[in-house]
């Protein structure tokens, strides 16, 4: 009764879908947009922001859960707010909820960080295969998803392990008694 809940049902910024989103120039800087849609959500969240003393961003504990609290957080502009949780929980329960928000915390950048990069990579590998699979497979297949990325790594790696020469080399190692020493010279 204390708490005023409010979804932002999902994300609510992405890269734009008409363009790559990325600026590969100036660091690999990504370009987020407003999903289309999401404007009145986002507006009713202001207004909710505008009336909180603390916000507490209880999206899904993973990357993706904590790349939507830190999209929410800056179309939001939650960072101008002192008071700015991040709580996580497995199970909607009575429990679950009061032991979160006694570990109230920060947002974690790592995951935030790794999410970003999984969706750049994702962004950055279908807008290229995609049109080479509508050329040569077939209209409408899409190559932008992690496994499309993953599957690249797998590849690379496998190209490098198959180019390997492997070169022959020795290990010496010899145990030596000095005459009159108590203790022996080990030479490796």
């Amino acid at each position: 009764k204390n708490y005023e809940v409010a979804a932002s049902n999902g994300h609510v910024r992405d890269l734009p879908k008409s363009q790559l989103g990325i600026d590969v120039e100036h660091d690999y800087e990504p370009k987020y947009i407003t999903i289309r849609g999401k404007g009145d959500i986002l507006a009713n969240l202001r207004k909710e922001v505008k009336k909180a003393d603390k916000i507490y961003l209880a999206t899904d504990p993973d990357r993706e859960g904590e790349a939507i609290s830190w999209h929410l957080s800056k179309a939001l502009k939650l960072e101008e707010k002192k008071q700015v949780y991040r709580i996580s929980f497995n199970e909607i329960t009575k429990n679950a909820v009061k032991a979160s928000l006694k570990q109230a915390r920060e947002i974690d950048m790592n995951l935030v960080d790794a999410q970003q990069a999984r969706r750049m990579l994702d962004r950055m590998v279908g807008y290229r295969i995609s049109p080479l699979l509508w050329a040569k497979v077939k209209r409408g297949l899409s190559a932008g998803r992690v496994q499309s990325v993953a599957l690249r790594i797998i590849c690379d790696r496998e190209e490098e392990i198959n180019a390997f020469i492997p070169e022959e080399y020795w290990s010496l190692e010899g145990d030596f008694q000095v005459k009159g020493e108590k203790l022996s010279l080990i030479h490796i």
